[in-house]
């Protein structure tokens, strides 16, 4: 190891000890010959002594030896941990220079282009540090509460099949089926539903999804969400399960207590008193401290399209419609659908599915599906279905903007690694990037660009 402790590891009780630090130089305050640099890590900071010249820079990459010692009274640093303590330099070894930086990494004024294209150097900000942090913390408490109830944790394909799901599939094309194309899925939906089918009664997983779709500040054509799935249960256990989930993972991560059972309210009350099916609930709007969770449920199973008159599922096709349907009034059929919404926002949603085939058909029927498309996208699902399909439903969770509630972030860009601008573009790696016309020979594709793209 090229390090004895982090920068935030070393208390008074250390005082004595010879130790070897690593990190980035932060700051670096000149007295005469004394030289006070603040060394840092993702850990925290230690104040580093250096007596005479030296060639440090900021954000140096170094290595240094030396003694814990304890500050004199009065210079202590009560904003840092280690702030008791100071490190008198021995020995110094420069691990990696930097040039000037493009920004400072903690001036909250840089603008979001900067900080994407330089996305490396933003990462090792102290906001990004702590948000990537609070990220991680959220997502082992998650496993750490479904492991303990049994659930466990499967990982379905990223390379599957295009399936109507409400939003425009990202498309691959398959260089050994020449003409044939994968899609990267918008959920993992279908491939839970088989699991169920399979007798893994209680899934879940962290899963990559993506969409084409047009971004805001809370979308990504890439985003994560904390997708479950169980059988032989009702909504009413559903939603008693996940309650118990947020206010497990808010009061280990934030220390925050969440009051349970949420409230519920129908989709249609909703809708008539607060003109919004995410009704942010709060009595103080300006308070992202005030945490008000709310159930809407009781959706509409269908909506219908004038332009195209043709009915539309409100979820998805595989959402159970409400016991005692009219399937020949699809207008007022209601679906076993609901939504968990956190101060105005929807951070998830999910329902009971459709195990019964003959139901399924029903749907589809309504959608415009007939016999011949549904076994075209859905033959694998249909099949399942009919050989002892159980009772089963789900909810998925979208991880990112729940994230930017914890962290109080303006966007859900600024809880994510690597993510993409406004307008997808990932401009770090200059990405989507034109590629060779050998690798689209390869693929079995060409492209027709619109001629002012193509001057371009």
């Amino acid at each position: 190891m090229l390090r004895t402790h982090t920068c935030g590891e070393l208390r008074k009780k250390d005082a004595g000890k010879e130790v070897t630090l690593t990190g980035w130089i932060d700051t670096i305050r000149t007295h005469g010959k004394l030289n006070f640099v603040d060394l840092r890590d993702r850990y925290g900071k230690t104040q580093i002594v250096i007596i005479g010249p030296n060639e440090l820079k900021m954000e140096y990459c170094v290595q240094i030896k030396g003694k814990v010692q304890e500050r004199k009274k009065g210079t202590d640093n009560k904003d840092l941990e280690t702030g008791d303590i100071e490190i008198l330099s021995e020995k110094i070894h420069i691990l990696n220079k930097c040039p000037p930086m493009p920004f400072d990494i903690n001036d909250n004024k840089v603008g979001e282009d900067a900080r994407l294209q330089y996305r490396y150097l933003d990462l090792r900000s102290a906001k990004m540090q702590k948000n990537l942090w609070l990220r991680h913390k959220m997502n082992k408490a998650i496993h750490d509460y479904l492991d303990n109830l049994g659930f466990i944790g499967v990982e379905t394909p990223i390379l599957a099949k295009s399936t109507p799901e409400g939003a425009r599939d990202y498309i691959v094309p398959s260089r050994v089926n020449p003409g044939k194309f994968y899609a990267l899925p918008q959920s993992p939906q279908l491939f839970k539903q088989l699991l169920m089918v399979a007798g893994y009664d209680r899934y879940y997983q962290i899963a990559k999804c993506f969409r084409d779709e047009d971004l805001r500040a809370d979308r990504q054509p890439e985003f994560t969400q904390l997708d479950m799935e169980m059988s032989f249960i009702e909504e009413k256990d559903i939603l008693e399960i996940m309650e118990r989930l947020w206010a497990h993972v808010f009061l280990e991560v934030l220390g925050i207590k969440v009051k349970t059972p949420f409230p519920k309210m129908s989709y249609e009350e909703a809708m008539k008193k607060h003109n919004s099916d995410k009704p942010d609930m709060r009595k103080d709007k300006n308070n992202p401290n005030e945490l008000a969770f709310l159930w809407v449920t009781d959706f509409p199973a269908f909506e219908y399209n004038k332009e195209d008159k043709r009915w539309y599922s409100m979820h998805h096709p595989f959402t159970s419609p409400q016991d005692n349907a009219d399937f020949n009034n699809p207008g007022k059929i209601k679906a076993k659908a609901y939504d968990l919404v956190l101060n105005g926002t929807e951070i998830g949603g999910g329902s009971i599915r459709i195990h019964d085939p003959t139901i399924q058909q029903k749907v589809f029927s309504i959608l415009g599906i007939n016999e011949k498309e549904a076994k075209e996208k859905f033959a694998f699902l249909l099949d399942a279905l009919s050989h002892g399909s159980p009772p089963h439903g789900g909810i998925a969770f979208g991880l990112d903007r729940i994230a930017q509630i914890m962290t109080n972030s303006e966007s859900i860009r600024d809880v994510i690694a690597y993510p993409k601008n406004k307008a997808a573009e990932d401009m770090m790696l200059d990405a989507p990037s034109h590629v060779s016309d050998a690798q689209l020979k390869e693929a079995h594709i060409s492209v027709n660009l619109p001629k002012e793209k193509a001057k371009k």
